[in-house]
């Protein structure tokens, strides 16, 4: 049997593969479904499935602890046991529902209780994942938001052992179960470095707009030491994720576009005069331009870091495998 290509590989000259498949080509074709299935299974084929009727359990007033108060919560109510104790085929199925689980909480979350909940016949009119949550967070879906999200959640899905990803490694290698292993993920990237840093670089674009300035918004950044989104990611030149997700806004018409290009420019000439190595062209990181998406699709920045949760689950159930090969 041969081995399967790397969870995800950086080549600083090509770019960014999943499993061997270039992540520009999968932001512009793969829906978020099987992308979570080739990182988990190493081939295409075995898509993410639907979610399961499961009211959201508990709400907080914060999306992202939503999430992941009610991931922990599937272990007893499904019967999840420690991953040491279970097959392979056993973990997958686990990972599986957990993590398209992890989606649907969120919808249900940003609906709130002042509406109804959508229904799940309603949310099966829809294919497709990132359709189904808009449709079950808003009841009905706009192709242009299923678009934008589904770039997202594919460019964001795996970058190699971030903390979160670590996170979830570890907490597989001390054998818990898979909702338990999802849930320390998520509250892994809720840092401002992690999901938090989609929202900054959407505040710095909106000053930049609200101003007129881009220069003066990236320079006050950079004395407050809130300058997100423009670091380094072990490419060459621009992260192929950049690419792909600007590329999906040029093709939406992002309406903040021009002025996040201005801002990436002035952001990329700052960080050059200080001797910091930015990415070349158009802002280095790909949250940055995820902001961007986010904000068309009309996702509140209160949403932002429980969103880049979501995309992640196709990567740390994937190292999930991974550990629980090694564990066993």
């Amino acid at each position: 049997m041969s081995t399967p290509p790397p969870i995800s590989s950086v080549d600083a000259t090509r770019g960014l593969f999943y499993r061997g498949h270039d992540v520009r080509d999968l932001v512009a074709h793969a829906p978020f479904e099987d992308v979570w299935g080739l990182l988990v299974d190493g081939t295409s084929g075995q898509a993410l499935p639907p979610a399961e009727p499961f009211p959201l359990p508990v709400r907080t007033g914060d999306h992202r602890v939503d999430m992941q108060s009610a991931l922990a919560q599937l272990a007893p109510v499904w019967g999840f046991r420690p991953i040491g104790e279970i097959s392979p085929d056993e973990l997958r199925s686990n990972l599986a529902r957990a993590s398209v689980m992890a989606l649907s909480f969120l919808a249900q979350s940003a609906r709130g209780e002042d509406l109804p909940a959508v229904g799940q016949q309603q949310v099966n009119t829809v294919e497709g994942t990132a359709s189904r949550f808009v449709m079950r967070w808003r009841g009905a879906v706009n192709p242009a938001h299923v678009r934008a999200i589904n770039a997202c959640w594919v460019a964001l899905a795996d970058h190699g052992l971030t903390s979160s990803t670590t996170v979830a490694r570890q907490i597989a290698s001390a054998g818990a179960d898979a909702a338990a292993c999802l849930s320390g993920a998520v509250a892994a990237v809720s840092s401002p470095r992690g999901g938090g840093a989609a929202v900054r670089a959407l505040s710095l674009i909106r000053e930049a707009e609200r101003t007129g300035d881009a220069e003066a918004a990236v320079g006050r950044a950079l004395e407050a030491e809130t300058l997100f989104g423009f670091h380094q990611d072990g490419y060459d030149g621009t992260d192929p994720r950049v690419e792909a997700l600007r590329g999906v806004a040029m093709e939406l018409n992002a309406p903040r576009l021009e002025v996040a290009d201005a801002v990436a420019r002035a952001g990329y000439s700052a960080l050059s005069e200080r001797g910091i190595r930015p990415a070349a062209a158009y802002g280095s990181h790909a949250v940055y331009w995820a902001g961007v998406l986010l904000d068309l699709a009309e996702v509140p920045p209160a949403m932002f870091t429980a969103m880049i949760a979501c995309s992640k689950v196709a990567g740390w159930s994937a190292h999930i495998l991974q550990a629980h090969r090694e564990l066993v």
